[in-house]
């Protein structure tokens, strides 16, 4: 990139960076969207507008308003001698992100569907949010090693320190899984609602995404209705995108239909191995 290009492209990094909604995204991430924008727009100030545009889409979509990591971490540990205690406030503190509080209602029978799944060590969860809060409802008989990915500094700080206190190995750390994805091997990763939204951010970033990934079974779920709550012909066109992804892959695939939620449960071709 010609030295003009990049203080333009660094300008951009800190115009964004400066508003608090945008100052904990993966650098990476601003950086490769603010690239693109430079290059389709004709100034940078349209760039910039362009590229808050498109973070918000990839994730700012699902805060309502901006948690308080810090208060939320102290409700964890006033809870954290009593099981229900701790399990009720995890379930209490996923209504504040919009994807974790549409997955409420349908908690209690949506991880069943892993019940049967031999084996599982070591779970990988994709552009994680506050998912690892749903950790408590995990069907597995032993315990897991949880690897978590997001894009936002303070949300993966405030997982790190959640995976801690709930007594589970594992890491959770920043990333931009599109221009990175992770090839770690992982016994389950979960990827709930991420696909589409990749797919939005750059075109072919989901194919992309399950080309790299070394798991032997794929949680894939997509959103049953919009944000605002609208549903119709959004599951039909999911599923439609979900097998053309999975077209020539040698999965075996199960589809489950909950209120909020489609799913595929997917074994690879590694769960043979």
């Amino acid at each position: 990139m010609p030295m003009k290009d990049n203080q333009q492209l660094d300008a951009l990094v800190t115009a964004v960076t400066a508003a608090a909604k945008y100052r904990h995204i993966s650098p990476d991430l601003i950086r490769r969207v603010g690239e693109r924008e430079l290059a389709a727009r004709p100034n940078l100030k349209t760039a910039v507008k362009a590229a808050k545009n498109k973070l918000h889409q990839i994730g700012g979509a699902y805060f309502e308003a901006k948690l308080d990591y810090a208060a939320m971490l102290q409700q964890l540990k006033s809870a954290a001698d009593s099981p229900d205690s701790f399990r009720q406030t995890c379930h209490d503190l996923m209504r504040r992100h919009a994807s974790t509080r549409e997955r409420l209602p349908i908690l209690a029978d949506f991880y069943t569907i892993l019940a049967d799944l031999p084996d599982i060590r070591v779970v990988m969860d994709i552009a994680c949010g506050l998912n690892p809060l749903t950790s408590p409802w995990f069907p597995f008989a032993q315990p897991v090693e949880y690897i978590a990915y997001d894009i936002y500094a303070d949300m993966i700080a405030f997982i790190g320190a959640y995976l801690q206190l709930a007594g589970m190995n594992g890491r959770a750390s920043v990333r931009d899984v599109i221009s990175r994805p992770p090839t770690e091997p992982a016994d389950l990763i979960l990827i709930l609602k991420t696909l589409p939204v990749l797919e939005q951010a750059e075109k072919g970033a989901a194919s992309r995404l399950l080309d790299a990934l070394n798991g032997r079974y794929l949680l894939i779920t997509f959103p049953a209705q919009s944000l605002g709550g609208r549903g119709k012909g959004m599951v039909q066109t999911y599923e439609s995108q979900f097998y053309a992804w999975a077209d020539g892959r040698n999965w075996q695939i199960e589809r489950f239909e909950f209120s909020t939620e489609l799913a595929f449960l997917v074994k690879t071709p590694l769960a043979g191995q």
